[in-house]
């Protein structure tokens, strides 16, 4: 409270309404799959266009050496197609793949180039280096002094503790290592004659750093790495300035003792007529593709940033539908739900096998699971392939989540994504009729299917789980979002006085909230008292449950239901009848 010591007018601000609430985001997706490149460990990474992912992870990949697995640039291809904006990407690799090497044959030092993750891409990688130099500066003055000699210098910036210099008066070089610099007086550990002062306008003898720059390319990919230095206490340490490297990890290695030359000339050798030296990495290889097992898919935990596969996405809270594109091995598919089960935030959406074409088949597949997180689509979808030039078949569940990131933008996430236009397909792989989906639709099985003059369209919005309550996958999403969206915005409430003011509050931001999605039209009701309620108070909480610290809210949602079945009952008007 503040203090009121002075006469006066005092005016103060206090927080006594409600707080506005923000919807979360519900159209991010999350792959899991095989790439050309990428890091197979840890945090997933965001791309925002197909574009962005091929920088990233590569292009399509072949179907002679990944088969089945190679789907994951296809689904992210035609999420994006589809009306998807963003999605986090989990690359897996066979255990056996190795990244490219490269390296300088110098004795010291040493340099060892890596791909910066497994694959065959980084044979294509190529380093340049350069000789560089930071900072050139002249020497005024030697100065003496009880613990030697030191060097004033017009220009001491650059210069740094550790700092391999060169001196030249254009007719010979020396090499030098700076011991401290501050103040434009610098102590190197090697002392200069008198020779080496030059106070001209424009001085003949000069000291500079020696350092390299690197050019590290990759197609019509560049990185540029300008005045790195075998310093290791120094910002531009080579390994430091290269960590962020999207390409290459570099190994630097110096042997103690080693006499004090350029870092340019000892990678030559000594060598003095090179002017550039080149690296090109080899040894890349993709593994044996045969070897994937489920493991791979679901991955390790490892702990924060270690993670892999599907666990990786413990570490993403953005994700709110996920997919292993293609990949229909129960083992996979069950983790993959499970996972959207536990984090309660995110739905799965499944492949079926794409030999599945029969109905006993399908339902034989779609039995092995019972969740509300989960929802499968079928048949496979045909596409032109850019790579091969032809049309293929690939997974749904890309365009699909596509479809879903959509429907959620124009429509909302209370609208069923289907009746919707499958964008950039060309035909099913295998057409499924009327007849069939008749059985498969109350299964939970959603078909997608062609109709004449209205193209190829999903034709259901079912979960795949026996609760009657959770049967459409309009309606689990909803709820995630109201979950999620209510979880993220009464963060403030957490340690306030429990007490009538904070259930006031708690109250009327949840029903403003509320208000403002079924004037939207995404819940249910011809008044808002039809389509919600919010109960907090001593009908909610014991006095138990506030001595321990906790707020009960109740809230009801009368979800929108999605119009699955269109009945129009016709009679014959007779001209007698009234």
């Amino acid at each position: 409270m503040a203090e009121y010591l002075s006469p006066g007018v005092y005016v103060e601000e206090f927080e006594s309404g409600s707080k506005p609430m923000e919807g979360v985001g519900t159209s991010t997706a999350g792959f899991v799959g095989l790439s050309e490149r990428g890091a197979i460990e840890g945090v997933p990474q965001l791309v925002t266009n197909f574009a962005d992912f091929k920088r990233k992870y590569g292009g399509y990949l072949s179907e002679n050496e990944f088969g089945e697995n190679r789907f994951l640039a296809y689904a992210v291809e035609h999420f994006f197609i589809n009306g998807g904006a963003r999605a986090y990407i989990s690359r897996v690799a066979p255990q056996d793949a190795k990244a490219a090497e490269g390296n300088l044959p110098a004795d010291t030092p040493v340099l060892t180039f890596t791909a910066k993750n497994p694959g065959v891409w980084g044979n294509n990688l190529n380093i340049v280096i350069a000789p560089a130099s930071k900072a050139k500066t002249q020497i005024l003055e030697i100065l003496e002094t009880a613990g030697g000699k030191r060097y004033h210098v017009k220009n001491g910036v650059g210069f740094a503790a550790g700092d391999i210099v060169m001196y030249t008066d254009k007719t010979t070089v020396t090499y030098n290592r700076v011991v401290k610099c501050q103040d434009n007086i610098i102590e190197f550990a090697s002392e200069f004659d008198e020779s080496v002062v030059d106070q001209d306008l424009l001085p003949a003898r000069t000291i500079s750093t020696c350092e390299l720059s690197l050019e590290v390319r990759m197609d019509d990919q560049v990185e540029l790495y300008e005045n790195v230095s075998f310093n290791i206490d120094a910002p531009n340490y080579i390994e430091k300035k290269t960590a962020k490297s999207d390409m290459i990890a570099v190994s630097c290695q110096i042997p103690e003792g080693d006499a004090v030359t350029s870092p340019f000339l000892s990678l030559a050798q000594g060598d003095e007529e090179k002017a550039v030296l080149s690296v090109s990495l080899s040894g890349g290889s993709n593994g044996s593709v045969a070897s994937l097992t489920a493991a791979d898919f679901i991955g390790t935990d490892n702990g924060a940033g270690k993670r892999s596969g599907i666990q990786a996405f413990l570490d993403n809270d953005n994700v709110s539908i996920m997919a292993v594109p293609g990949i229909t091995d129960p083992n996979v598919q069950l983790m993959l739900v499970a996972h959207c089960e536990n984090t309660a935030s995110r739905v799965a959406v499944l492949d079926l096998p794409r030999d599945a074409k029969k109905i006993d088949d399908v339902i034989a597949h779609r039995d092995i699971f019972d969740s509300e997180y989960a929802a499968l689509y079928h048949p496979w979808l045909t596409v032109f392939d850019p790579l091969d030039k032809k049309n293929i078949a690939i997974p749904p569940s890309g365009s699909v989540i596509g479809i879903y990131a959509r429907t959620d933008n124009t429509r909302g996430v209370h609208k069923a994504p289907a009746n919707e236009v499958v964008r950039a397909c060309v035909g099913l792989d295998c057409p499924f009729n009327k007849g069939e989906q008749d059985i498969l639709n109350p299964k939970g099985v959603n078909l997608i299917r062609s109709f004449p003059g209205m193209g190829i369209r999903v034709w259901g919005a079912r979960t795949a789980t026996s609760n009657a309550s959770w049967k459409y996958i309009n309606v689990r999403r909803l709820f995630i979002y109201i979950e999620e969206s209510i979880r993220a915005n009464t963060n403030w409430a957490v340690f306030e006085p429990n007490d009538e003011v904070l259930w006031v509050r708690v109250k009327r931001t949840i029903e403003v909230f509320l208000l403002g999605m079924w004037r939207d039209g995404s819940i249910a009701g011809t008044s808002p008292e039809e389509a919600f309620f919010v109960n907090i108070g001593r009908d909610t909480m014991s006095q138990d449950d506030i001595d321990n610290g906790r707020l009960v809210c109740v809230i009801g949602v009368a979800p929108v239901k999605p119009a699955e079945f269109v009945i129009f009952r016709i009679s014959q008007k007779t001209g007698d009848s009234q």
